[in-house]
């Protein structure tokens, strides 16, 4: 038996892949708990899971709205100064605190997470980085400038929470990294390095409390999912209008289920379901296709289920996604600012109709069950803690936490 901690920021798409490992871990035997900020975390894992409180910027600064504008190495510098730097230095104290209680055997840090390798890396705790996107958190290629000064923020925060003199880099663990992709989708490994590995995402059944009017879909007409996910609602309402008008100007009769939580829509119709959140897994089991920002969680859980996508990405590692996804066949990107009614329908006429896309999407969907997926990832969790453990008879009696 080992004990396995999750470091996960506040965000439910990084926090949710964690779900299903944690499931197969404690099904075979092992101690599971998570540190991050428990009002986040807290009803995504289950009340009966162990969170470690971790504090957090506030989610609710406006200083962490970035300007739509920002694009490239300048929304980069925003993400890392506004949000990764100080979620890092806010959750260091929580992270050392779980550790000495739950004492775990391996630590699993988020890969926007970055205090938890920090952590571990000072304390001497094996660790393994939760790769949540295939696309990392650097510079783009050509890009110096902005990798040394991302290297040079990393230093500091070396200096602060970490080993002073440790070289190791907190976004990349150089024992274990799990990623939840393929390389179907995110192509070929290249020089990722050898403790990089592809798991598929990590699908498991999530709570949901809200009721949802299943007798609105009607299996005898198309449905289209679409979503900008968790994080978007402060620029999500132009272009939710302007896919509810394309949905509408179709004269097949196609359906779709809007997820808008912020409200910006006009009440449903019989052709625009209208929602402030959905049970996107079971829903997503009677879509055909799926519109959005190219969260990879989305388009994992899209191409699971073999639907085609149209893809808009707004900023951080969502281009780098759609780009996996036009590269791999299975769906058509278009811009999130210009994208119009027009530019909408035409992607969806084309994902719908041409069948090379949904053939493409089940492709990349079956890569995915058979790289294995939270099983997979758990199985690699276990090999990294056995070689972290020492030999059997120089262990003590396992003790529970204090």
């Amino acid at each position: 038996m080992s004990r396995f901690l999750f470091v996960v920021p506040p965000l439910v798409g990084h926090v949710n892949p964690t779900v299903g490992v944690a499931k197969q871990l404690v099904r075979r035997g092992h101690q599971v708990a998570w540190a991050g900020l428990p009002e986040i975390v807290g009803p995504l894992v289950g009340e009966r899971a162990a969170v470690f409180r971790c504090a957090s910027p506030p989610l609710d600064d406006p200083a962490l709205l970035r300007p739509h504008s920002l694009r490239g190495p300048a929304a980069l510098k925003f993400l890392w100064e506004r949000f990764l730097e100080p979620l890092a230095d806010a959750m260091a104290p929580g992270v050392r605190a779980a550790v000495e209680e739950f004492r775990p055997d391996v630590l699993v840090a988020d890969q926007q997470a970055v205090a938890g390798g920090l952590v571990a890396d000072r304390l001497g705790v094996a660790w393994a980085t939760s790769a949540t996107t295939s696309a990392g958190f650097t510079a783009p290629a050509g890009m110096p400038k902005v990798d040394t000064w991302i290297t040079e923020l990393i230093q500091g925060l070396q200096q602060r929470i970490g080993d002073p003199g440790s070289t190791v880099d907190p976004r990349l663990s150089d024992r274990l990294v799990v990623t939840f992709s393929t390389e179907a989708l995110a192509g070929p490994a290249r020089s990722l390095g050898e403790q990089v590995r592809f798991v598929g995402p990590s699908i498991a059944s999530r709570p949901y409390t809200c009721d949802f009017p299943w007798q609105w879909l009607d299996p005898a007409r198309a449905t289209v999912l679409i979503t900008l996910g968790t994080a978007n609602s402060e620029v999500a309402a132009r272009f939710l209008t302007q896919c509810a008008q394309a949905v509408r100007a179709r004269t097949d009769g196609l359906r779709a289920v809007v997820v808008d939580p912020s409200g910006t829509l006009r009440e449903s119709d019989d052709r625009v379901l209208v929602r402030p959140r959905v049970p996107q897994l079971t829903l997503l089991e009677r879509c055909d296709a799926v519109i959005c920002h190219g969260g990879h969680n989305t388009v994992c859980e899209a191409l699971w289920h073999g639907l085609p996508l149209v893809v808009a990405p707004i900023r951080d590692d969502q281009p780098a996604v759609a780009a996996q996804v036009v590269d791999a066949g299975a769906g058509v990107r278009v811009r999130f600012n210009r994208a119009t009614a027009a530019h909408l329908g035409a992607a969806l006429d084309a994902v719908l109709r041409e069948p090379g896309y949904r053939t493409a999407a089940a492709r990349v969907g079956q890569s995915f069950r058979d790289a294995g997926g939270a099983a997979a990832a758990a199985t690699h969790l276990e090999d990294l803690a056995a070689r972290a453990s020492p030999p059997e008879q120089d262990q003590p009696s396992p003790q529970e936490p204090s």
